[in-house]
């Protein structure tokens, strides 16, 4: 990505995993209008969880809303494939994932569609940002949104590495109590609460997922921390998970298998 200089015209892409029909996505397309052009493009119902999953066993279907949003049957990451390759004539020059109704914090980001959509934006050659507010209500959405284009601002002028993106957090304060900003590493969660099985009104069972497990690895350094110290939480997350360190030491009894 080329660096930008200040008020040129940028090609911004949005996605969300909460649904176009979320405040957050609204809240960003709002803030972000300033910098250039923006198109929103996400599923047409909340989900939340979807991760990198693709739809692979119906086609996708894309519909055009009254407020210029596009919706798609499909997941987060079928949102920002389908924008790229077949709506969008121009390429977007950075993708924007949310802002997301809730952390995506420690291990949050396995499971979370917000950041798939963004590791999507990358995959496809684009510098990329999972944006989320550390809660379900709406009330500090608006201090998301600042952080959002304040990010995006400075990632024009300081391109990202071509195999990151960037993930973060915003605590659900107001924006002038946040306390600053601060690179940090992905904390952990213990693991979360056993499922829950119940009966439906026909007396079958069904079963829920429980609640996120608590944290775990939450010290000075981690997303956790910076979050709970009312700061903004920003994390370079590697779309390579190759556990490098460890090639070595599988290679010593991988080599011994005889085939």
């Amino acid at each position: 990505m080329r660096e930008y200089k200040r008020g040129e015209f940028v090609n911004i892409l949005i996605s969300n995993d909460d649904g176009v029909h979320a405040p957050g996505i609204e809240a960003l397309y709002e803030a972000l209008l300033p910098l250039g052009k923006v198109t929103v493009v996400a599923p047409d119902r909340n989900l939340s969880g979807a991760s990198s999953a693709l739809t692979l066993s119906n086609p996708l279907r894309l519909q055009h809303h009254k407020n210029g949003f596009y919706s798609v049957n499909g997941t987060p990451t079928d949102c920002v494939h389908l924008a790229i390759n077949q709506l969008l004539e121009v390429p977007p020059d950075i993708v924007v994932a949310g802002v997301n109704h809730g952390a995506n914090l420690g291990d949050d980001t396995f499971y979370s569609g917000t950041v798939a959509a963004a590791a999507e934006g990358r995959h496809l050659g684009l510098p990329a940002v999972a944006m989320s507010l550390t809660s379900r209500q709406e009330d500090n959405m608006p201090t998301a949104a600042k952080v959002a284009r304040r990010v995006v601002e400075h990632i024009m002028q300081h391109p990202i590495p071509s195999d990151q993106i960037l993930n973060v957090n915003v605590p659900d304060i107001a924006y002038d109590e946040i306390q600053g900003f601060e690179v940090t590493r992905l904390g952990r969660r213990h693991k979360a609460e056993m499922m829950q099985k119940q009966k439906d009104p026909w007396g079958r069972d069904i079963y829920w997922y429980g609640t996120l497990g608590k944290e775990l690895d939450a010290g000075a350094g981690t997303d956790f921390f910076a979050i709970n110290n009312n700061r903004v939480s920003i994390t370079p997350l590697h779309i390579d998970m190759t556990a490098y360190n460890s090639l070595e030491t599988v290679g010593n009894w991988v080599e011994k298998i005889e085939v």
